[in-house]
C-alpha cells in the first residue's frame, strides 16, 4: 500500500493518517476547510464535501481509502444525506472511475438491535433498536450494492485521548443517568485505526468484521474504575425516568464479539480492555 486516501479525516481519521504516514504510506484526507492543518502534519489536503457530488472531481486515485465520514451537525446536513446519500456517492464516483483499490467503511454496531446482553458476532441479526442504526444499516446495503468487496468494520464507541467518555462528570461527582447493569462496547482509537489500516492491507474483500475490544464492559464497572484513576467519588447512578424518553443508549445492551476481528486482521489489541484504554487517557490527561 503506497497511497491511501481517507474520506472524513476526523477523530478516527487523524490517528489512521498518523500512523500510515509512519509506515512510509502517503496520505490524502478530504476536508472541507482544514486544509492548513492536514498540510501541517504531512497530509495532502483534499477539498471535498460528501454531499457535494462536483467536489468528487478533486479525489485522488489511490491504492486504499478508507471512508470514515463523522456527523458535523453545524453543517447543515441530514444523517441520510451525510451517511447514505454521502457515501452512495462516493461509492458510485469511485465505480465509474474504474477504482481497483480497497475500500474500507468505517460503520457502526448500531446496525444490532439485540438487547438482552446477547453475544452479537457477524453473523447475527441485524435488526435496528435506533432509526439511526436503520440509518447506518441502509449505508452498508447501498456500499453492497455499489462496491460488492468493500470491507465494513462495525465499530463499537470509540474512545481514547480527548474522547474519554463522561470523565469531567465523573470528576465534577455528578450523577450518571443510565442503567448500570448494562453493556458498554467500546474500542480505543489506536487499536480502530491498527484495524482499519490491516483490512486494508489483508482483508479479503466483501468482508465485515466487528471491531470492538476484547471485553464488553457493565457501565457500573466503566464507571467506578474510571473515578478510582482520576481519584474521584464513587459513581452514582440514577434510573431513566419511566415518564420520560429513553435516552438512546438505553436502547442497547449486547456484548460485541471480536473473534473475527482477531482471527484475521489484528490478533493482539494494544488496549483490550477498558482498564488499560481508561489508564491511558487519564495518564494524558486528555478527558471529556
Amino acid at each position: 500500500m503506497k497511497e491511501i486516501l481517507i474520506i472524513g479525516c476526523g477523530y478516527l481519521g487523524n490517528v489512521i493518517a498518523t500512523d500510515a504516514l509512519a509506515m512510509g504510506i502517503k496520505v490524502f484526507a478530504t476536508t472541507r476547510s482544514r486544509a492548513d492543518a492536514l498540510k501541517s502534519k504531512g497530509i495532502t489536503p483534499i477539498i471535498c464535501d460528501v454531499t457535494n457530488r462536483e467536489s468528487y472531481a478533486n479525489l485522488p486515485m489511490v491504492d486504499g481509502v478508507v471512508h470514515c465520514v463523522g456527523m458535523d451537525r453545524s453543517a447543515g446536513k441530514s444523517m441520510r444525506e451525510v451517511y447514505v446519500d454521502g457515501l452512495a456517492g462516493i461509492a458510485s464516483h469511485l465505480q465509474s472511475q474504474n477504482f481497483k483499490g480497497r475500500f474500507v467503511h468505517v460503520s457502526s454496531t448500531s446496525v444490532y438491535g439485540q438487547n438482552e446482553g446477547e453475544v452479537v458476532d457477524e453473523k447475527s441479526p441485524t435488526i435496528p433498536a435506533e432509526g439511526s442504526g436503520g440509518i447506518v444499516l441502509e449505508a452498508e446495503n447501498k456500499l453492497r450494492g455499489i462496491l460488492p468487496g468493500a470491507i465494513i468494520l462495525r465499530f463499537a464507541g470509540i474512545y481514547g485521548p480527548g474522547r474519554l467518555i463522561r470523565g469531567k462528570a465523573i470528576l465534577a461527582g455528578e450523577p450518571i443517568v443510565c442503567s448500570p447493569d448494562r453493556y458498554l462496547n467500546l474500542m480505543h482509537v489506536a487499536d480502530g485505526s491498527k484495524a482499519c489500516l490491516a483490512a486494508l492491507e489483508k482483508s479479503k474483500t466483501g468482508e465485515t468484521f466487528n471491531a470492538s475490544d476484547d471485553e464488553p464492559a457493565l457501565r457500573r464497572d466503566f464507571y467506578t474504575h474510571l473515578a478510582l484513576l482520576l481519584k474521584a467519588p464513587s459513581p452514582k447512578f440514577i434510573l431513566p425516568s419511566p415518564d420520560q424518553p429513553a435516552p438512546p443508549h438505553e436502547g442497547t445492551n449486547r456484548r460485541i464479539s471480536n473473534l473475527k476481528l482477531k482471527n484475521e486482521l489484528i490478533n493482539m489489541l494494544q488496549f483490550p480492555s477498558f482498564r488499560e484504554g481508561l489508564e491511558n487517557c487519564v495518564r494524558l490527561g486528555a478527558f471529556a
